[in-house]
């Protein structure tokens, strides 16, 4: 099937209405994510991401489902209740951004959506909202580092996990301050020019050091994490429980994305397949064999036991410099410090 932007959009509507058929109790059903953008395909796969808004407490918070190797949807399901304070959305830093940015709104009950973003829009771009949501995130990568250096885990796969976690949330915390959050696959595609547009171009090659060193990798080494990588995502996604994001449909969504990726950016890719390789082996039995390239792969970019400590301590002071920056962009838009 050939994939154009109107082809994406045509099944999120059809979606849409399908569920509000079946369900009265749906309020709103929107669209926002890549499908929304001129080019939403990336290695030629996609998902298609919906919010659905619902009158109660819904069964599941996320859905995956299968429509083809190049596409899935993407499901958030919410009750209504998360968005009675709509002004409270302005400092949260990822559901205010994706209803300020003008999702398309697909079903609307009762002209819900029309309420809550008028609410969540007004003064989004105000200096103090745009601080507090990048202080959120900056909040959230602080508390990663903290447990890791404090309360670790035993199990070095959720280590490494939480210290990825801690990576995103510290990009994102400067990333916000000029647009929307970062997503997952184009993250580290997009960091630069974030980081650029701050006049703090340091900040995206200090994280990618922090993920990878200074490892340079050939075609050779690439291809064999790639077949590692796979064989871990497809034992955790044929396992009885595992995350939702690791949902056997998304396995071209991941895979693809990395490949192409890795022709012209192999630090974006590294991060895209590192990050899901991670969070698979941290799914399996602890005595699978896919985890052992894995953790050759941890020892060779620095990621290891032997080396983490050093590593947290450069997170540490990576964490300063954001928190550093955030203080001063706060100074120079008149943002006053909140004092104990």
């Amino acid at each position: 099937m050939r994939i154009t932007r109107d082809t994406l959009l045509r099944i999120a509507r059809e979606t849409a209405e399908q569920r509000a058929k079946i369900s009265r109790r749906l309020i709103c059903i929107y669209l926002v994510g890549s499908c929304l953008s001129e080019d939403p395909l990336l290695g030629g796969t996609t998902d298609i991401d919906l919010v659905i808004i619902h009158d109660s407490e819904p069964l599941e918070p996320r859905e995956m489902v299968r429509l083809s190797d190049e596409i899935h949807l993407d499901i958030s399901h919410y009750s209504e209740a998360l968005f009675r304070q709509p002004r409270q959305l302005r400092t949260h830093p990822w559901l205010g951004p994706f209803i300020y940015n003008k999702p398309l709104v697909l079903y609307d009950s009762r002209h819900w959506f029309d309420y809550i973003q008028a609410a969540t829009g007004a003064q989004f771009l105000q200096p103090e909202y745009v601080l507090a949501r990048a202080r959120a995130l900056a909040s959230l990568a602080r508390q990663e580092w903290s447990n890791l250096a404090f309360a670790p885990s035993s199990d070095h796969r959720r280590r490494v996990v939480g210290f990825l976690k801690a990576l995103e949330n510290a990009g994102n915390a400067f990333a916000v301050l000029t647009g929307p959050p970062l997503t997952e696959r184009r993250f580290l595609l997009e960091l630069p020019r974030r980081a650029a547009a701050l006049g703090r171009p340091q900040l995206s090659a200090s994280l990618s050091a922090l993920l990878a060193g200074e490892v340079e990798v050939s075609d050779d080494v690439w291809q064999s994490w790639m077949r590692h990588w796979d064989e871990a995502f497809q034992q955790v996604s044929s396992q009885e429980t595992f995350p939702t994001r690791l949902h056997s449909c998304r396995s071209a969504y991941y895979s693809r994305a990395a490949s192409a990726l890795w022709e012209g950016n192999p630090g974006a890719a590294f991060w895209v397949l590192m990050r899901i390789w991670t969070l698979s082996v941290a799914h399996v039995p602890a005595d699978s064999p896919v985890i052992l390239p894995w953790q050759e792969t941890c020892q060779m970019v620095g990621l290891d036991r032997n080396h983490f400590a050093s590593r947290l301590e450069a997170l540490d002071a990576y964490l300063d410099q954001v928190e550093e920056i955030l203080d001063a962009w706060g100074e120079n838009h008149g943002v006053i410090p909140f004092q104990e």
